[in-house]
């Protein structure tokens, strides 16, 4: 199976997110054009495009971004307390029917800010309970008509999206990618999810998490095609090893100084047990599987910040080889300043990994 490469564009109001240098009009729309754009011409497949209350909507950002290219596939993530199943499957549909078939979809069913949209708060079953209705009809109503479903979290009755989804080829409509690491995100990914997301654990970890989630499968009674599994980190490639890890420490000593970004951790993420994996792994070493740098994790870095992946492009396409090995096809990787580093990554990177 033949991998994806994907990148992250920093969708904030603040600027200066993880250090990058972009301040004036960081989030206008020719800004972020230029990030789609430059992803586009320089190998990569598309970007993830964070979501949070707070935030710009990410829909609206993927639909501007669609419009003014040709390829770029934006991996647009989406709360199901923040949308109704039956009106984000119609929103996406359009959007992948006007982009030819270029949505991607990340279900992210972290803490958040939810009494500021009238969402109520629930507990992590209650959460992942809802979740797992979400991903369900919204895959319906992608895929069949006169859809009626009656859970606990989500009702539709004879519902049907007119505007449909693109099918190209085994594509039925867009992909589903999910993050989470506790017992109940996982049982959620093993029987409803296309991709599961793992931060950027050593690869003991993913290996177990992969075994496990293809077992729990198994036992669960998956009725979809089987779970695909993606690597979203950090990586910070330069020319030499020694210039990259030269560049990671003065970055991690500016991190220590607090002036690495605007905007502060936050508390909510750092509360999700896949956020407290990794940053329980600096008890493990500064430095796990050669390059997996954990120490960004003590000074703010946070989610995909967390553990970096550092080295020559050779150094770094060698580590994401052996993610491959283990079953890893969808990777999401970013550095900052993000504008220069999809270039750099783009023309020494990308074809270390496609070669």
């Amino acid at each position: 199976m033949s991998s994806e490469y994907l990148w992250y564009i920093p969708n904030q109001v603040q600027p200066g997110h993880r250090g990058d240098a972009v301040v004036v009009d960081h989030n206008s729309l020719e800004t972020l054009t230029d990030h789609a754009r430059a992803l586009e011409e320089h190998g990569w497949g598309g970007a993830l495009l964070g979501t949070g209350w707070g935030r710009p909507d990410t829909l609206t950002v993927a639909t501007a971004l669609a419009a003014r290219t040709t390829t770029f596939q934006p991996l647009i993530a989406i709360r199901p307390g923040y949308w109704h199943p039956a009106n984000f499957a119609s929103a996406a549909a359009t959007l992948d029917h006007l982009s030819r078939g270029r949505v991607l979809v990340n279900i992210v069913s972290g803490r958040d800010n939810l009494a500021a949209y009238g969402d109520s708060e629930g507990d992590q079953a209650h959460r992942y309970a809802r979740t797992r209705e979400f991903l369900q009809i919204v895959r319906r109503l992608w895929t069949q008509e006169n859809v009626t479903y009656h859970g606990e979290h989500f009702r539709v009755t004879d519902s049907t999206v007119a505007q449909r989804t693109v099918v190209l080829g085994d594509r039925r409509h867009p992909r589903l990618y999910f993050g989470g690491a506790s017992d109940a995100a996982e049982r959620v990914a093993a029987t409803e999810a296309d991709v599961q997301l793992f931060w950027g654990e050593p690869l003991d970890g993913v290996r177990e998490r992969i075994e496990r989630l293809r077992k729990l499968g198994d036992e669960l009674g998956r009725e979809h095609a089987p779970l695909e599994f993606g690597l979203r980190v950090t990586t910070l490639v330069r020319d030499t090893t020694e210039q990259a890890w030269a560049d990671a420490e003065a970055k991690v000593a500016e991190m220590a100084k607090g002036r690495a970004g605007s905007i502060p951790p936050d508390p909510l993420r750092r509360a999700a047990v896949g956020q407290q994996r990794l940053l329980d792994l600096a008890a493990r070493g500064e430095v796990l599987d050669d390059n997996l740098y954990t120490t960004p994790g003590r000074f703010g870095g946070g989610g995909a910040g967390t553990t970096w992946l550092v080295g020559s492009a050779q150094d770094v396409a060698r580590s994401l080889r052996r993610y491959q090995d283990l079953g890893i096809t969808h990777f999401v990787l970013s550095d900052t300043p993000y504008l220069p580093e999809i270039r750099r990554q783009g023309d020494q990177l990308l074809p270390l990994l496609r070669g």
